[in-house]
């Protein structure tokens, strides 16, 4: 059984619909991106799967499990988008309050994960930064070594290192065949470490790939010198040419066409001095299925 399951899944707050039928395998052993802007129904997913929020209609299963069922969270590490700590509590003392409740976590791996994340657990979390803040979070959703990891929005206010870090402690997890839902808008972030990503957009699912299947498409930015003459419908002619800019001397386009047909248009309007062309990242081809679906 997968660690993740919904079929139908919707929510609706009055008449509207957060989340609209929502069909999603989350696979054991991966890290899978839920990618979307803010609005987009990320979270709210995120309540529905921990159980914090009924359904409006459709199911969800969790480790098996319903979501308000109480008896798999341990199995469960989670960060929240919004994390709230007790103010006057060192980080020392937090998470000790929260190996007690899991019933006990060996120290040694509460030490190391601090150590990874160089995490301050002296000072009071209410005189800590928000990433410092958001360290003690995971060193209390990693230290169990729990089966799924739910994060929203994980990497707030963590410094550039310490999220190279905290990206090589998801892949660690999912090679261990444990599972990372990763909800996120940050592309960079999910291009480096998933395997899959679903991409939700006004509360609707409306693509799930591989990653490594996007790196494939075979879309790329180009910028073509050329002399006075063409304007942007020209370009936006030709099948595959998107997000055309045409400015005096210069051309701007991410293109996933037949490169002949869009250098004929261009050279029976003007001459074509340079071509500069390079492949586009996961962020232009993210762009390019919320242009599709609008």
């Amino acid at each position: 059984m997968n660690p993740i399951e919904t079929r139908g899944l919707t929510k609706h707050y009055g008449r509207f619909p957060a989340l609209k039928d929502l069909d999603l395998d989350v696979r054991p052993g991966e890290v899978f991106g839920f990618l979307g802007p803010n609005g987009a129904g990320k979270s709210t997913t995120i309540r529905l799967l921990l159980g914090e929020l009924r359904s409006t209609a459709g199911t969800a299963t969790v480790l098996g499990a319903s979501p308000r069922d109480v008896a798999h969270r341990r199995r469960l590490g989670y960060v929240p988008a919004d994390l709230a700590l007790w103010p006057t509590m060192t980080g020392r003392q937090t998470l000790a309050f929260f190996a007690k409740l899991r019933g006990g976590v060996e120290q040694r791996r509460i030490d190391a994960l601090t150590e990874r994340l160089d995490a301050d657990l002296d000072k009071r979390v209410g005189e800590l930064s928000s990433g410092n803040r958001q360290k003690i979070g995971l060193v209390a959703a990693f230290m169990h070594s729990p089966e799924l990891l739910i994060l929203d929005e994980p990497n707030a206010g963590l410094d550039p290192l310490v999220q190279h870090e905290f990206w090589a402690m998801m892949r660690e997890a999912a090679d261990e065949g444990r599972t990372v839902f990763l909800s996120s808008h940050t592309l960079s972030e999910v291009e480096r470490v998933a395997d899959r990503v679903g991409i939700i957009r006004r509360g609707e699912l409306i693509a799930v790939e591989e990653v490594a299947a996007l790196r494939r498409r075979r879309m790329r930015h180009i910028e073509l010198d050329v002399d006075a003459g063409l304007v942007a419908a020209d370009v936006e002619a030709v099948a595959g040419a998107r997000d055309v800019v045409v400015l005096d001397d210069r051309v701007e386009l991410n293109f996933d066409g037949d490169m002949a047909a869009l250098l004929a248009a261009v050279s029976a309007r003007t001459t074509l001095r340079d071509i500069h062309t390079t492949e586009a990242d996961l962020e232009d081809i993210f762009l390019t299925y919320y242009q599709d679906q609008s």
